[in-house]
């Protein structure tokens, strides 16, 4: 079957951007571009979906003219049930007509579980407070833990201290 020259302009001018995200951010991004005229996919790099060339896009109801050129970023569950965080740009067409739709899939699930793992360390599972036993004679603890309280109540971070700023921390110390 021939292709029709929107096919081509749209694989000519932008699977080429479509490849360049998907090996920027590969595994995680997936990039489709629909063909608006027959509502089919025309692309896939890096496959996420399990979709192929010639599916149908599902784009119906999307009015493409009176859209954003940006839509997005927006959440989907992909067929795995992995959540997947979307933008979708319409492409144009030499006479500024819409043509095609490129979305953009990023699989965030793998972030969420990275968070969720995170969390456990950060969070600690039964941390209790420091037995003063153990630390009533650290004069270092106690000087740092006076010191990030001097820091924060300044909203100053220990590498941005002025001349000022050391003169008072030394004066409170």
């Amino acid at each position: 079957k021939k292709k029709s020259p929107v096919k081509d302009l749209l694989l000519t001018r932008y699977a080429p951007i479509a490849d360049g995200i998907a090996a920027l951010f590969f595994p995680y991004a997936e990039v489709v571009i629909h063909d608006l005229h027959d509502q089919t996919v025309l692309y896939l790099a890096n496959n996420l979906s399990k979709r192929e060339v010639g599916d149908d896009s599902a784009l119906e109801e999307i009015d493409h003219s009176a859209r954003e050129r940006v839509i997005g970023p927006y959440e989907k569950l992909n067929w795995d049930g992995r959540r997947m965080r979307c933008v979708s740009n319409v492409l144009f067409d030499d006479e500024g007509r819409p043509a095609g739709m490129m979305c953009i899939n990023f699989n965030i699930a793998v972030f969420d579980d990275v968070r969720a793992t995170l969390d456990v360390f950060i969070k600690g599972a039964g941390i209790v407070a420091q037995p003063d036993e153990l630390f009533r004679d650290d004069w270092q603890e106690r000087i740092n833990t006076f010191l990030h309280g001097w820091l924060r109540e300044r909203q100053v971070g220990l590498n941005g201290l002025t001349r000022e700023h050391r003169r008072e921390l030394v004066e409170a110390l």
